[in-house]
């Protein structure tokens, strides 16, 4: 198991623990928890085969959009809905772009099928957590890689999975945000 995926579990536990802490509402937590579950298996998948199956980054976006839908529906600030939409959405479209404009110096497609769900996540908690959660993740990919190539194990031109960070980077803004009230 590699150190993103070890890294991962941990914020998995950390969050789930401070959701519960928290209190939040039942239908929010519900959503952060299937787009939890889901991640942990792409990260999973990702770090072992370099690849995101569309079979759970769809999965991961139809739990999570249709339970905030739900949420927002019923009373858990529907303005939320809207903005995690636009978010997962642009954000998809940013790396889906870098994909066509960049070929495989870009994002993979199974990364910007990923931000469909995780910016929503953090499209719901707030513009300045996306941008937070952004800046986390490449941050953490930053670091991994530069260690990585100061050890040897990875060359310049090497290609890492860049899914664990996407992940790691959603659970850590989740984490310093407090939460998902």
């Amino acid at each position: 198991m590699g150190a993103p995926a070890l890294l991962v579990e941990l914020a998995v536990v950390v969050a789930g623990v401070g959701l519960v802490l928290a209190g939040q509402p039942i239908l929010t937590t519900l959503a952060f928890a299937w787009w939890a579950g889901c991640a942990v298996a792409l990260t999973f998948v990702d770090v072992a085969v370099h690849r995101l199956p569309d079979r759970l980054t769809w999965t991961a976006t139809a739990g999570t959009w249709a339970l905030l839908a739900l949420a927002a529906l019923l009373g858990e600030e529907p303005t939320r809905w809207v903005r995690a939409l636009i978010a997962g959405t642009a954000l998809a479209a940013l790396f889906a772009a870098s994909t066509l404009l960049l070929g495989r110096r870009g994002f993979g497609l199974g990364d910007a099928k990923l931000v469909l769900s995780s910016g929503a996540v953090l499209g719901w908690l707030g513009w300045g957590v996306l941008v937070g959660g952004l800046l986390l993740t490449f941050m953490a990919s930053a670091v991994c890689a530069l260690a990585m190539m100061a050890a040897g194990r990875v060359r310049w031109s090497g290609h890492l999975p860049f899914g664990p960070f996407i992940v790691l980077g959603t659970f850590a803004a989740i984490v310093v945000h407090g939460g998902v009230g």
